[in-house]
């Protein structure tokens, strides 16, 4: 079990966390309902989970080289799952919100640790096999969220997509304590507290601008504000990294053409992949009226795919990763672009083929990454390197969920008002909730532009999906900001735990 024991123990909190991400994007139709909430909230009880994920990572990488993985990573774990049960217990829609919250934090404690645990708790000729399986848990474990989300909202009730994190949980607890090592302690001074409030503060005003923009315009007052802040406590990170004598990110790191690639690379992938996902749900459930457990299985292809896909990357592809990265990026695109081409008639078969092609990018470009940014980064800045990694990802996920909420908000209010309805704000409205049907069901004669203002709605946000993958693959195979360092033939080691 030397090799199992820890690698069991961080692939079942890799999937909890990653998991969770996505599990909530088919119970939406019921928790609004139930929770009496709109389009802006549903996106907060989304995209504030992924936002504290992003922007606590890079905290967390830091303090894991002061005070050890393992004690980080089981913190993080134990806040995780009480954060679940408050999520199910949640009364309404703003206590649902806050508990996400603390429950990305737990996730994030668990996501900044698990590269740096894998690269030091691993024997060097398992570590291949050791990413490829936590590379397959990783691609896999969001899609198959919306699975696990409509078995369990179909059949039980939407709290029990949070109450299943409990028992696994402490599954993963005994795995913790008996199998993994607490890893050396490689830094030592002070955390850098102002520069994890600093990029907090700009990451949420920046998301948060993003959701707003849906009821007001690009020049409204909280627009203009929200930017300000977003943009000002972004220099003052910056600059409090650079004077910060041990900052919790070396900006140096992104000298290297390699590391720059791979960030930008994991931003792009995130957003393009999954970040659509959360309307493709409502599609399916409000306007096809589909079942939560239907609509789950929809994103069943892109889960296989990506899960098969990644155990093979992650055995043949750490000698070449940015070759599996940059050829994922652009499947990633080209599958967001194959379901561009809704109309008011498509089913859900319409956007299975796509599925299948990102899910076959996802698996590629996922256990690769990771590896590629350990041997991108000094050992000494392992936890610091997976954690930025991650948490471009993660800032991909929330940024793309709110940019993609302002495309799909714009294109279906368009496609309502070329039919001059006079409540036309009301009916956009109602389909950015998940309320489709019930619109239908007060006025038959909507049902017809419903179903076209929402696959309008949907091919637009693909598009924008398609066009990040394509950037994405183009920051690592075009601008070559990879391959410029990699040297494939001499890769870091990573010293194995003593």
């Amino acid at each position: 079990m030397r090799t199992w024991g820890p690698l069991i123990a961080i692939c079942l909190g890799t999937f909890l966390l990653l998991t969770d991400v996505t599990i909530v994007t088919v119970a939406l139709p019921a928790i609004a309902k139930d929770l009496h909430s709109g389009m802006a909230d549903l996106e907060w009880a989304v995209d504030i989970y992924a936002l504290a994920l992003a922007a606590l990572l890079l905290g967390v990488g830091s303090s894991a080289d002061r005070f050890g993985c393992r004690k980080i990573y089981a913190t993080g774990l134990a806040t995780f799952a009480g954060a679940s049960l408050a999520c199910a217990l949640s009364p309404d829609i703003a206590a649902l919100i806050v508990a996400r919250g603390v429950q990305g934090v737990g996730a994030a404690a668990m996501l900044g640790t698990t590269i740096a645990l894998l690269g030091t708790c691993v024997e060097d000729s398992e570590r291949g096999l050791a990413f490829g399986v936590w590379g397959a848990t990783s691609a896999s474990a969001v899609a198959v969220g919306p699975i696990a989300g409509g078995l369990l909202t179909e059949h039980g009730d939407w709290r029990w997509i949070f109450l299943i994190n409990l028992p696994i949980s402490v599954v993963a607890a005994v795995f913790v304590i008996r199998y993994v090592k607490e890893t050396p302690k490689k830094r030592t001074g002070r955390l850098d507290v102002l520069g994890v409030l600093a990029f907090t503060v700009a990451a949420g005003a920046a998301t948060w601008l993003l959701i707003r923009v849906h009821g007001n315009s690009w020049t409204s007052a909280t627009t203009l504000i929200l930017g300000a802040v977003a943009v000002g406590a972004f220099v003052v990170f910056v600059v409090v990294e650079r004077l910060h004598p041990d900052p919790m990110l070396d900006l140096s790191l992104f000298r290297s053409p390699a590391f720059s690639g791979i960030a930008v690379a994991g931003f792009f992938m995130q957003a393009a992949a999954f970040a659509y996902l959360l309307f493709t749900s409502l599609w399916l459930q409000s306007v096809l009226k589909l079942g939560p457990v239907d609509a789950g299985l929809v994103f069943l292809p892109l889960s296989l795919a990506a899960f098969l896909t990644a155990i093979l990357a992650g055995r043949f592809g750490q000698r070449s990763p940015y070759l599996f990265i940059g050829a994922g990026l652009p499947l990633i695109g080209a599958g967001a672009l194959a379901q561009t081409f809704l109309t008011a008639r498509s089913t859900a078969s319409a956007v299975l083929p796509g599925m299948i092609v990102v899910g076959i990018g996802v698996g590629l470009a996922t256990p690769t990454m990771s590896a590629a940014a350990l041997s991108a980064a000094p050992a000494d800045r392992g936890g610091m390197a997976g954690a930025a990694v991650n948490t471009f990802r993660q800032l991909g996920y929330a940024v793309g969920i709110a940019l993609f909420g302002v495309v799909f908000d714009a294109r279906v209010r368009s496609a309502v008002d070329r039919h001059g309805l006079a409540d036309a704000d009301t009916v956009a409205a109602a389909l950015g909730s998940g309320q489709a049907q019930p619109l239908i069901a007060r006025a038959p004669s909507l049902e017809g532009v419903v179903r076209e203002a929402f696959a309008a709605g949907l091919d637009a946000t693909c598009l924008v999906a398609a066009i990040a993958g394509f950037i994405g693959g183009a920051s690592v195979l075009g601008l070559a900001l990879v391959r410029a360092s990699a040297d494939p033939k001499r890769p870091r080691r990573v010293p194995p735990c003593p």
